[in-house]
């Protein structure tokens, strides 16, 4: 349990990462770029919102007290809408991001200018990425599909949420310690090894992601804490640093 304990803390330790100097940078951009998007969004619902209701009252004018309902509704969906969403689009707006987090963080750890990473162009860079998130693709749907299937066999349904939560939080651990290792040159199916070896210390961390994801307004900054815990995992144990083991 030692190692589960690590993997557990790793994650948590991302907190005090991402606000340091040189870091922060790389969590607050793609976190303005959400905010901001989302305002745009919100305000140019209210707008419409306040046009519809502009017209209505223009119309008919005993529809004046309409307005007292729309906009608590208005401002109810908006925060539904904020809390189901923000933490989606963060993701996507954010991986771009998470390769120069994950380095950012590095260099911290190792208090150097430079890391270790094989020299790539902009482009094998681009391809790389696309190559390894059609890999996690295709690795996550062939096996949540038979899954998803235990869900509706009787008897073995009673046990299909807590195997769905375990693929779950390894799936999580996969998708943060990418970052990392593909920064030093490790493809997908040797990451995939790496973590298998060390499966104690990658269901802790990704448990841990998993509960984050839960917690109203924390799960809005889970993808920087993990991918900055993620870092200093690697970085840390050396059984992370190219020792294969089993197969996932």
């Amino acid at each position: 349990m030692t190692q589960f304990k690590a993997g557990f803390q790793y994650l948590l330790g991302g907190f005090k990462l991402i606000g340091k100097a040189g870091i922060r940078l790389y969590v607050l951009i793609p976190l303005l770029i959400n905010s901001l998007l989302f305002t745009a969004v919100i305000a140019y619902g209210a707008n419409l919102i306040n046009d519809l209701i502009n017209y209505l009252v223009s119309q008919w004018a005993w529809l004046e007290w309409v307005k007292w309902l729309i906009w608590p509704l208005f401002v109810l969906v908006s925060l539904t809408i904020v809390f189901f969403c923000f933490s989606v689009v963060a993701n996507l707006i954010g991986a771009p991001f998470n390769g120069f987090l994950s380095e950012a963080v590095e260099r911290h750890l190792s208090e150097t200018n430079e890391i270790d990473k094989p020299s790539k162009t902009l482009l094998e860079e681009i391809t790389l990425a696309f190559k390894t998130e059609f890999q996690k693709f295709l690795y996550f749907a062939v096996r949540a599909l038979p899954l998803l299937l235990l869900f509706v066999i009787p008897g073995i349904q009673l046990g299909a949420p807590m195997v769905w939560f375990l693929f779950s939080a390894w799936m999580l651990t996969l998708e943060y310690t990418e970052y990392p290792m593909s920064n030093h040159g490790i493809h997908f199916s040797q990451q995939r090894r790496t973590l298998f070896a060390n499966k104690q210390l990658a269901f802790g961390f990704g448990l841990a992601a998993m509960l984050l994801t839960l917690i109203p307004v924390i799960n809005f900054f889970v993808m920087p804490v993990a991918v900055a815990g993620a870092t200093r995992m690697y970085y840390e144990q050396n059984q992370l640093h190219g020792e294969d083991g089993g197969k996932s």
